[in-house]
């Protein structure tokens, strides 16, 4: 039966748990770039008054944008690292 066939493929696989981890990587992903544009980055602004952190560039590279990602990416990397040590501590797998 092919109901039967699609619920055994979506706990085998374990769909729905991938897709709401995607779901929710997505939406923290914008959330972390909220954080960096909104509070962090205008607090480097203001310690380079006249500057616009994402313009700054040395010869052909984007040094500005590059560590505002990189900030991005430090900031994710460190959530996921928390979420799986709480995960882990309680036992989810």
């Amino acid at each position: 039966n092919f109901v039967e066939e699609f619920k055994e493929f979506l706990s085998k696989y374990k769909v729905l748990g991938l897709a709401v981890a995607f779901i929710l990587g997505v939406y923290l992903g914008q959330l972390v770039q909220s954080l960096v544009n909104n509070l962090i980055m205008p607090i480097v602004e203001f310690a380079l008054p006249n500057v616009e952190w994402n313009q700054i560039e040395i010869g052909p590279f984007g040094v500005g944008a590059f560590i505002g990602d990189l900030i991005t990416f430090i900031i994710i990397a460190f959530v996921v690292f928390v979420i799986v040590k709480v995960a882990n501590r309680a036992g989810i797998k």
